[in-house]
């Protein structure tokens, strides 16, 4: 974040930020550290990231959020994956953030490939936390599985949502954007975006499966990875932890960590 040296160091803050047809639950700790923006899993919530937070310390700026519907955040007419990626935007803006680290996990991950690639000049780095692999996953008999498979669910997940363990989206508005999100990472879709990225970015890769998934297929869909680094050198693999997909921000927290201040690093001399 570039800073004007007479410039007040921003204080911790936590409310809500208008966006379009809806507001976002947004939490930023403040502080003169590098701005760290944290980008969600698909239906969870900032709460997530407590851990990661809690390992890097105070001397980072932690700026989280909840998607639209998801958390405390409203609901909204447009779930789309764009709404999402804009969403960063009205984010850092709402925050005076320049520039930043973006750290995203899953579904996250992709929104942040996607705004790295779009914003090399606001990105310091970003770090991609079992997510964003160039995959063709989806197909006809998959795109059934998953309309099934939110369907099954339909009944309880209103039983989730006042906990906040399910988003106010409906299952069918739930599948679309599961299915959206298998489009997004075919190869010749998300593979162009990867080769594009010009700043550090560094991935956390869990093992075994993930929810949804079966027998191998999760390990097979990572190794899509290997394609990546070769072409592109500003992208490596900064750790392979033995979590699942589910478990590895409770679990791989300081992997995460360790990922986040060496993404950092070539911006600022060094490891912090």
């Amino acid at each position: 974040m570039t800073k004007n040296p007479t410039s007040p160091t921003p204080s911790r803050w936590t409310g809500m930020v208008p966006v379009e047809d809806t507001a976002l639950a947004v939490t930023d700790t403040g502080g003169p550290g590098i701005p760290v923006v944290y980008l969600n899993g698909q239906f969870a919530t900032q709460g997530y990231w407590r851990r990661v937070i809690a390992e890097l310390g105070p001397d980072w700026r932690h700026i989280t959020y909840d998607e639209r519907a998801r958390g405390r955040s409203r609901r909204s007419a447009d779930y789309s994956f764009e709404a999402a990626v804009r969403d960063v935007d009205a984010v850092l803006a709402a925050r005076g953030v320049d520039r930043a680290l973006l750290v995203g996990w899953s579904y996250g991950a992709v929104v942040g490939a996607h705004w790295a690639a779009r914003n090399p000049e606001r990105t310091l780095g970003a770090v991609l936390v079992d997510g964003a692999f160039p995959y063709d996953w989806l197909d006809e008999a998959m795109e059934r599985r998953i309309r099934k498979l939110f369907k099954r669910m339909s009944w309880f997940l209103p039983l989730l949502r006042p906990t906040g363990l399910a988003p106010r989206m409906s299952a069918g508005q739930q599948a679309d954007s599961n299915i959206e999100l298998g489009r997004l990472s075919r190869e010749s879709e998300l593979g162009p975006v990867l080769d594009g990225i010009t700043v550090p970015v560094r991935y956390v890769v869990a093992s075994g499966t993930s929810f949804g998934s079966r027998g191998d297929e999760q390990e097979r869909i990572r190794t899509s990875l290997d394609a990546v680094t070769d072409r592109n050198p500003n992208i490596r693999i900064g750790a392979k932890v033995t979590s699942s997909h589910g478990a590895l921000l409770k679990k791989d927290f300081r992997a995460i960590a360790g990922a986040v201040r060496e993404a950092a690093a070539p911006e600022h001399g060094g490891h912090r």
